[in-house]
Formats: C-alpha cells, sequence, structure tokens
C-alpha cells in the first residue's frame, strides 16, 4: 500500500459510510414492507424516499468535499464513483417500495424475500467496507464475498421469475417481475461498488 507524508481529510469517507448506513436502513424498511398490510404502505414508502433524500444530500456533501479538500484520502474519480453508485442504489430501492406501494403487492412469495435477504447481506458489508477504505489492505475479502453473494443474487433471480411465470397472470406477473428487477438491480449496484473497490485496492497498492 501507498506511503502517504501528508494528513489527509477524512470527510469524504465518513460521507460515504453515511450513505452506505442510509442504504441499511432502506433494506430493513423494505423488509418491513414485505410482511407490511397494504394501510401501512404510504407511510413505509415515505420512509424510504426519506433514505433516498439523505442519501442525496450526502451525495451533493461528497461533491462539495472533493472541490474543496486539498488532499482527498482516495482519488477524486473513486470518492465520486462510489459516491454516485452508492445514491443510485438508494433510489433504486426507494424504486421497489414504490412499486409495492403503487401496485398493492402484498403477496410477495418467499423467494423475493430470499432476493432481499442477499441484498441485505451485501449492504451490510458494503457498510463496513465503506468504513475501513482508509485501511485498504482489509477489504479484499469484502470484495469477493460481495462477488460471491452477487451471483447467488442472479440465480435466485433467474429461478424467481421462472416461479412467477408459472405461478401468476400476466399482469400480475409483469407487477411482481418489477419488483424482482428492482432487487436485481440493486444488487449489481452492490456488485459494482466492490468492483470499484477491488479497482482501488489494485491502483493503491
Amino acid at each position: 500500500m501507498k506511503l502517504r507524508f501528508f494528513p489527509q481529510e477524512t470527510a469524504g469517507l465518513d460521507t460515504l459510510a453515511r450513505m452506505a448506513d442510509q442504504l441499511l436502513a432502506g433494506t430493513h424498511t423494505l423488509a418491513e414492507l414485505l410482511g407490511a398490510s397494504r394501510a401501512d404502505f404510504p407511510a413505509l414508502a415515505e420512509i424510504m424516499r426519506q433514505h433516498e433524500g439523505a442519501s442525496t444530500a450526502d451525495f451533493a456533501t461528497l461533491l462539495t468535499t472533493m472541490r474543496t479538500s486539498f488532499i482527498n484520502p482516495l482519488p477524486r474519480e473513486d470518492l465520486y464513483a462510489l459516491g454516485r453508485l452508492l445514491n443510485e442504489t438508494s433510489e433504486i430501492l426507494t424504486g421497489a417500495a414504490e412499486l409495492i406501494e403503487l401496485y398493492g403487492l402484498d403477496r410477495v412469495s418467499q423467494r423475493a424475500g430470499d432476493q432481499l435477504e442477499i441484498l441485505s447481506r451485501q449492504v451490510e458489508l458494503t457498510v463496513a467496507a465503506m468504513k475501513a477504505l482508509n485501511d485498504l489492505d482489509s477489504l479484499e475479502d469484502y470484495w469477493l464475498e460481495v462477488l460471491r453473494l452477487a451471483k447467488r443474487a442472479d440465480h435466485t433471480h433467474r429461478v424467481l421469475i421462472a416461479e412467477l411465470l408459472e405461478n401468476h397472470s400476466p399482469t400480475s406477473f409483469a407487477k411482481y417481475r418489477m419488483l424482482a428487477d428492482q432487487f436485481a438491480a440493486a444488487s449489481k449496484q452492490m456488485r459494482s461498488v466492490a468492483t470499484q473497490v477491488g479497482s482501488i485496492i489494485v491502483k493503491e497498492s
């Protein structure tokens, strides 16, 4: 790992950690949504929008920090890429919540719950990683584990789509598939975050 001889601003890393924490809170809210009654959907979807709003505000803070800091702990392009991916994931999670609310999806299968469980684990690992970006040597296992989970998520998504096609009418299938696709997209975003971290590890070694 490269030796650094000048003090660095850590505000950017702190902001990334807060953004990751918002994602974790979002997965918890989605878990509540999957078990909630339709009457509770609007309030929980609004909580998701609040998580997204906080993430977007943090992303704006990150951009300001990168412009004003003399020495950043990581290259600006890497900080930006991580922030963008985390914020986009927050948007995807909010999209999943709004689909549940708008379509009244109160018969979500256990397989979709499995999707969310895998995604939640990816997010938990990402939270820990964002809080350890000042010690890149400790993150190689994170990188590999998130990629492994992404493969599980891909398989679960394929099986779920097949089950939905078999068990739902075309209209119902389309609604539940959109939700499954949102979960899959969020998982891919977490894989992209891990890949970005892997790229940083290689460059900074």
